[in-house]
């Protein structure tokens, strides 16, 4: 990082400080935005009950059918666990679903309106769905609250991210996300510094500053302690309702905490959904994943 890139986060950092004090005493105003907000999304149509929508997707590698006849819906603001088998085709359905992957054959629909298969990754990104891998990804050289700040829907060319400073409306959505996360105290921590649990809360962090409509999660407790398990189940718990989560997991513990429905997927297709009582109890389930 250069000199004078440096500098800059330095003075990010400082104003973010001064934004944070000014609200802790009460105070108003804010500093003026130079960042050009993108192009408002396509709106989700979402009039018919469901905000995502895939039917009969096939799609095949190699003469493998990873995913084969899936059919599935997710209503809006709803959380739903994805379980199911190593080879199951979970990671293959969210890569179809965020334009990594195309299908062979099928339906993929946001809303009632938009066919993702029309779109690409970034595209489908800037219409409201979000993604975390398994294995986060953040800038681990940077603050949390620069990390966050990079994520801010802005004119990301070279002039505007010069010139660029954040408003007060801005720096109460830092403060939002920040209180939401569980990372507030640890705002000016560099991100490198953190637990694997808190790069985790960063990461949905920064997903959240998009403010997605759908967010997928990749097995996101795994290798967390059993304390930074029980602070995500409330993270996510918190999101119910003002986004629409699918949640990929192993932790059955974990997902009975969060889930009011439960999709079990199986060699590319549904192979049960229910409470997790009734999926458990399913001798198919018990046969090919849960075991007796």
């Amino acid at each position: 990082m250069t000199p004078d890139l440096m500098n800059q986060g330095a003075e990010r950092v400082a104003r973010f400080e001064v934004e944070a004090a000014r609200r802790a005493a009460g105070g108003a105003g804010g500093t003026a935005s130079y960042g050009r907000v993108l192009k408002d999304r396509q709106a989700v149509d979402v009039s018919h009950g469901r905000i995502l929508y895939l039917d009969d997707v096939c799609v095949s590698f190699d003469g493998f059918k990873a995913i084969n006849n899936l059919s599935l819906d997710i209503a809006p603001g709803e959380l739903r666990c994805i379980i199911g088998p190593n080879g199951a085709g979970k990671t293959t359905m969210m890569d179809i679903i965020t334009g990594k992957t195309r299908p062979d054959s099928g339906t993929v629909f946001f809303g009632s309106t938009i066919d993702l298969l029309r779109h690409n990754e970034p595209e489908i990104a800037q219409l409201g769905i979000g993604r975390k891998f398994q294995k986060p990804t953040v800038f681990e050289h940077l603050s949390v609250v620069e990390n966050l700040e990079l994520a801010l829907k802005t004119d990301k060319r070279v002039g505007a991210s010069m010139r660029f400073k954040l408003d007060s409306a801005q720096t109460d959505r830092l403060h939002e996300v920040l209180t939401t996360i569980h990372l507030l105290p640890d705002a000016l921590r560099t991100a490198g510094n953190l637990s694997h649990g808190q790069k985790q809360w960063l990461e949905i962090g920064m997903l959240l500053m998009q403010d997605p409509k759908l967010l997928l999660l990749d097995e996101p407790v795994a290798g967390m302690t059993d304390h930074e398990t029980e602070r995500t189940a409330e993270l996510f718990l918190s999101l119910k309702g003002k986004h629409s989560l699918m949640v990929v997991e192993h932790d059955m513990s974990f997902v009975r905490t969060i889930s009011d429905i439960v999709t079990v997927l199986c060699d590319g297709s549904v192979l049960a959904q229910g409470t997790l009582d009734q999926v458990q109890a399913d001798e198919r389930v018990i046969e090919v994943y849960l075991g007796r």
